[in-house]
């Protein structure tokens, strides 16, 4: 009884000596010292309250066993090397991006070979730091992570020819740009829909000009609209097949992929999908699924949006979007990982209709489960 009387009396002596470092470490990074996050089981850093409390309840509650790294309190590392790790996985140079895209131009090598010189073609005569396309790609990735608009990214580009020496390869405006981009990018397919969601002219319906049922005309009304050959309703489709490919083709990511198997901690908490219950039920109906931990969770999310951002429009279009659930909490609902699969364009909501519209995606989610594709 001594003994043990002795070991516990030694262990409170350390958690106390534990609480007081930890309150002195939350003190010396504090901007005001009566609000620091509580990080007891009941709190978990959820309420902002003075020291001496936070030591109270330290005491009575004990410490969230799970917080390891002190980021609530100014310890600042851990969420710095996450960032670096999100970077070193998108540290993708040109050529790379260019071999991925190297399946798209089977049927077209004379494009695949422009896009090779641009990958060699200095920036400008003598330039040895940046070729026509690496220039073209860190720029273009600047206005997507600041969120320039349009106008200034041309606007940026103008000035930038007139400043480099002349004779560079630099493009003057966003369109011309995009052309040449849009060659590293993924394609997608434009299908005509009925107006009032009923069908997508594809398969059976392909080669019609009229709603087989009602006669409604496929097209737009009006002799120009007709003569230009502007559908009624379209739907974007950009196949997620390829884009899967890519991230396969890409060793950090592949590494990440697995996270949920090889670095999850299991410890009865949810911080992932893969330590909720129907994950497990996945796993327990479909085992040779779960046996490979790379074979993709992913889950679709459905919005509508204004793209005139005017709030007197009734104008909207739905997007759908796919997240892959394998990726580590930090990287799965990043935007760079969040695949636009579908854009249903308006005015009017699709509601329970929306499942016409997800028939080419579900066909192609059928080919991934019956059949597979090679990466």
């Amino acid at each position: 009884m001594d003994k043990d009387w002795m070991s516990k009396n030694k262990l409170s002596h350390e958690y106390e000596v534990g609480v007081e470092s930890f309150l002195q470490f939350a003190l010396g990074n504090a901007t005001n010292p009566n609000e620091i996050p509580c990080s007891c089981t009941r709190c978990g850093n959820l309420q902002k309250i003075n020291v001496d409390i936070i030591r109270a309840h330290l005491c009575c509650n004990g410490i969230d066993l799970t917080y390891h790294k002190w980021i609530w309190h100014g310890e600042r590392y851990p969420i710095n090397n996450l960032m670096k790790d999100e970077q070193k996985s998108f540290a993708k140079e040109p050529i790379d991006m260019v071999h991925d895209a190297f399946d798209s131009y089977a049927e077209n090598p004379n494009q695949f070979h422009k896009l090779l010189e641009d990958v060699d073609k200095p920036l400008y005569p003598g330039c040895t730091k940046f070729t026509k396309l690496s220039a073209l790609v860190k720029l273009y990735n600047l206005k997507a992570k600041y969120s320039w608009s349009d106008k200034s990214f041309t606007d940026l580009l103008s000035l930038f020819g007139e400043m480099l020496p002349d004779e560079n390869e630099l493009p003057s405006s966003l369109y011309d740009a995009k052309k040449i981009l849009c060659a590293l990018g993924i394609n997608y397919v434009k299908i005509h829909a009925f107006p009032n969601d009923c069908i997508l002219y594809l398969k059976e319906y392909e080669n019609l000009t009229n709603f087989p049922v009602c006669g409604t005309s496929r097209w737009n009304l009006g002799k120009k609209a007709m003569l230009n050959g502007f559908p009624a309703k379209v739907l974007w489709y950009f196949p997620p097949i390829p884009r899967f490919q890519i991230l396969f083709r890409n060793k950090e990511i592949c590494k990440d992929l697995t996270w949920h198997a090889d670095k999850r901690v299991l410890d009865g908490y949810l911080r992932h999908p893969a330590d909720a219950p129907s994950w497990k039920v996945v796993d327990h109906k479909w085992p040779d699924f779960a046996a490979e931990p790379k074979n993709l969770r992913l889950a679709l999310s459905s919005d509508g949006i204004n793209p005139h951002s005017l709030m007197s429009s009734a104008y909207s279009c739905w997007s759908v979007v796919m997240i892959t659930y394998n990726l580590p909490p930090w990287l799965c609902m990043k935007r760079k990982f969040m695949m636009l699969t579908l854009l249903i364009s308006g005015p009017k909501q699709p509601g329970n209709d929306i499942d016409v519209y997800l028939a080419p995606l579900i066909d192609d989610l059928k080919k991934l489960w019956d059949i597979g594709v090679d990466s």
